[in-house]
């Protein structure tokens, strides 16, 4: 059993308290389920009678996303996670989910009036001397505007949907049996996990339908971020006393994706050192935190004018509990030479798996040690452009036995594991579950970061420079994220 270290920071830890979501009417979920049924039967149905089988899956992915985008807020949602998580999904549908990353309707005018003057109980007028009618961005809980103070000073004005959290109850309501029926029948691959995948869904939309967390998360880690030396590095600034449930006024930064290579170029600015600090950044706030930004895909991240990287929409906020966050310090800690890391990540991965994973795999302790490092050690070691931290995001069971043996029987040994143990560890009251969201959000931001890091730093490893994650480890650790549900009875 690992220990979990004892000397934290006078900080206190980071306040995230998700929304109770309203239980829905029956005649609500009744119609939301007609609406379903309505959209997947007219973008599916005539795929499915099709002859075809290998078009057909093509056109069937098609119609299923133009179906999510279409239902909008869970579906598209359930969308972004499809896309993020091909190890779970398969390359094909999450390569056609993409688009539900960025996906999403503007809203009415005058529903974006009512929402900000619902919030700040006066006239739009008089928050904002003026407010761009188009959106900035539009997703599938908010939309983002831009809007300029009185002062004449920027900012960049989020907007829950109206209605939405309605909607989503009752899709939760739809979904839920529909995924538990699926996980009992199925019992394995990604069926088996849906009911954990959807609790994690509602988890997540929970906490995102409050911007006031949001506004917490970016003042905490504006906080962390600058008491680390981390100057490039740069949040937007909440608006004091425009910031509330149902609208979020923030700085605005002006810049290019982090992916827009001839767009940064046009900037003249040098992404290399920028992009090394926010791998520092990240591995800061995951090793000393256990809290980190959850969805850093490219549309969050920027390269500004002025030369920084901006960290844009922190909605989603990574959590590890005490034992995950530790796992992974000594994952890094063992990938930096201290052998005996690997002897509590070996301990780690029997807790989450139970004894029967080193039955399956046939190995003994020592044994599991060995392949823990073997399969861990050099995805940290690799420069960027040799990484492939894809199977991160299909969790421990993905781990690469090839890279401790070769042979045959080895593999063989390792399919059956990920096949068996999904199913027999989901039995043990928790233990095994495949789907544990810190670590599938964890999994998720590495992946982001080496395609970024092919992007500018094909040579240099995860851990480039030694001196720098020795430090962070050094580093006291802040108090745990506090979760607290509230029930707020606002539509």
């Amino acid at each position: 059993m690992l220990m979990v270290e004892s000397l934290q920071t006078g900080r206190p830890g980071l306040e995230i308290r998700p929304l109770a979501l309203p239980r829905p009417t029956r005649r609500e979920v009744v119609r939301r389920a007609q609406r379903i049924l309505t959209v997947l039967g007219r973008n599916l149905g005539p795929e499915l009678k099709g002859r075809d089988r290998g078009a057909s899956r093509l056109r069937l992915a098609r119609g299923l996303r133009a179906a999510f985008e279409e239902l909008e807020a869970t579906f598209v949602k359930l969308g972004q996670l499809i896309a993020s998580a091909p190890s779970l999904f398969g390359d094909e549908l999450s390569a056609e989910f993409r688009s539900c990353l960025d996906a999403g309707p503007p809203i009415l005018p005058a529903q974006l009036r009512r929402a900000i003057e619902l919030e700040f109980g006066r006239p739009l007028e008089s928050v904002f001397s003026e407010l761009e009618p188009e959106p900035l961005a539009a997703a599938s809980l908010a939309v983002v505007h831009r809007g300029r103070l009185d002062d004449g000073r920027l900012v960049a004005v989020k907007v829950i949907r109206p209605g939405v959290r309605r909607t989503v109850a009752s899709d939760l309501a739809v979904m839920r049996p529909l995924f538990a029926f699926a996980g009992r029948v199925i019992a394995i691959g990604i069926a088996a996990e849906l009911s954990d995948v959807l609790d994690g869904l509602e988890e997540q939309i929970a906490e995102e339908l409050d911007l006031r967390n949001e506004a917490a998360s970016m003042w905490w880690f504006r906080d962390v971020f600058g008491e680390m030396g981390l100057p490039r590095v740069h949040i937007p600034e909440p608006i004091p006393g425009l910031c509330g449930r149902r609208v979020l006024t923030m700085e605005l930064l002006d810049g290019v994706p982090i992916d827009d290579q001839q767009g940064i170029a046009r900037l003249g600015v040098d992404p290399k050192p920028l992009m090394q600090e926010a791998v520092q950044a990240f591995f800061a706030t995951a090793l000393c935190a256990g809290a980190f930004h959850g969805d850093i895909h490219a549309g969050n991240l920027m390269i500004t004018t002025e030369g920084r990287i901006g960290l844009l929409d922190w909605g989603i906020v990574g959590r590890l509990d005490a034992h995950t966050r530790l796992f992974f310090r000594r994952i890094v800690e063992g990938s930096l030479g201290d052998d005996s890391a690997w002897t509590d990540v070996a301990s780690y991965l029997k807790d989450q798996f139970g004894e029967q994973m080193r039955i399956e795999l046939g190995l003994d302790d020592d044994q599991m040690v060995s392949m823990a490092k073997a399969s861990i050690e050099p995805l940290l070691a690799r420069p960027f452009g040799e990484l492939d931290l894809t199977t991160l995001v299909g969790g421990p069971s993905e781990l690469n036995l090839s890279q401790h043996d070769g042979s045959i029987r080895a593999k063989y040994q390792h399919w059956r594991m990920s096949q068996k143990l999904q199913r027999e560890f989901r039995a043990r009251d928790g233990a095994g579950n495949n789907f544990d969201r810190g670590m599938f959000l964890l999994a998720k931001q590495l992946v982001y970061l080496e395609r970024y890091g092919k992007m500018y730093l094909p040579d240099v490893p995860l851990l480039w420079d030694e001196q720098v994650f020795r430090g962070l480890l050094a580093r006291p650790v802040e108090h745990p994220c506090n979760t607290e549900v509230v029930a707020d009875p606002a539509p």
